[in-house]
């Protein structure tokens, strides 16, 4: 049984041919039994409430991803409390910050600020983050030890998509934070990453797909969906030579334990 912690269902839904009901079937097929559904910005949640409200074992997360800060001026930190309390939001996220899109000064401030919004939301809410990082690792622990340095406001989450240095895992690690890996981990120039994924311990990991991107070897180049998370789990597998198993059992045991599910 599989978890997959990180997948845009209504991207998916966007880019391909396939129904809600067929993405489902699917992964389920797989032995994919959990899918949580992020948000990449808050005015998207009403959309993916309404599509998965039919399956239980399908839940969400409400945020606003750093790429797509600008594209509106809504009172974030509002929307974020507000639709946050709906049961099948267990998380705020997908939130962070990605310094690789964000060019000049103004613009990191303007992430950095509707981070700490979410920030508050999850406090607020009592539900874990998710977080993206790209090229911003010392700024987003300066954040997080900031926001969360009171003993009451501590709150867990989930580091998705992975892609980050060793001293970057484990400080967050060490904040009582997951680490979540894609299928990036199976691609040929991903070597560094695998060889960090041996130093995660099991009961901190997870796996996602990020459908419908990055979809992982031997099905790049095709649309990513949550049936593709097998290759993920068994990739891994072969580099802790450990058997498949002992991955799907530690990563749907910490999904479940994350979200409260």
């Amino acid at each position: 049984m599989f978890a997959d912690s990180h997948c845009h269902l209504d991207l998916v839904l966007d880019k391909s041919d396939y129904d809600i009901n067929q993405i489902v079937s699917f992964a389920f097929a797989k032995g994919v039994q959990y899918i949580l559904s992020p948000g990449t910005c808050v005015e998207s949640i009403p959309k993916i409430l309404d599509t998965i409200k039919s399956y239980k074992n399908i839940t969400a997360a409400i945020g606003s991803h750093p790429n797509t800060i600008y594209n509106h001026n809504i009172p974030i930190l509002e929307k974020l409390l507000t639709l946050g309390t709906d049961n099948k939001i267990v998380a705020i996220g997908e939130t962070g910050l990605d310094y690789y899109h964000a060019k000049n000064i103004q613009e990191r401030e303007n992430q950095k600020q509707i981070f700490k919004w979410h920030i508050a939301a999850a406090k607020e809410l009592h539900k874990p983050l998710i977080i993206h990082a790209r090229e911003s690792e010392e700024d987003l622990i300066q954040i997080l030890k900031s926001e969360l340095s009171n003993k009451n406001s501590k709150i867990s989450g989930v580091l998705h998509c992975f892609t980050g240095s060793s001293y970057f895992a484990q400080t967050l690690i060490d904040m009582g934070f997951y680490i979540s890996f894609s299928g990036i981990i199976t691609f040929k120039n991903a070597k560094n990453l695998q060889s960090i994924v041996k130093e995660i311990p099991l009961d901190k990991m997870l796996i996602e797909t990020d459908s419908p991107f990055l979809s992982p070897e031997p099905m790049r180049g095709q649309i990513n969906t949550p049936a593709y998370l097998p290759h993920i789990a068994e990739f891994i597998a072969k580099l802790l030579k450990v058997p498949c198993k002992n991955i799907a059992q530690y990563t749907t045991e910490n999904f479940l334990k994350l979200y409260k599910i």
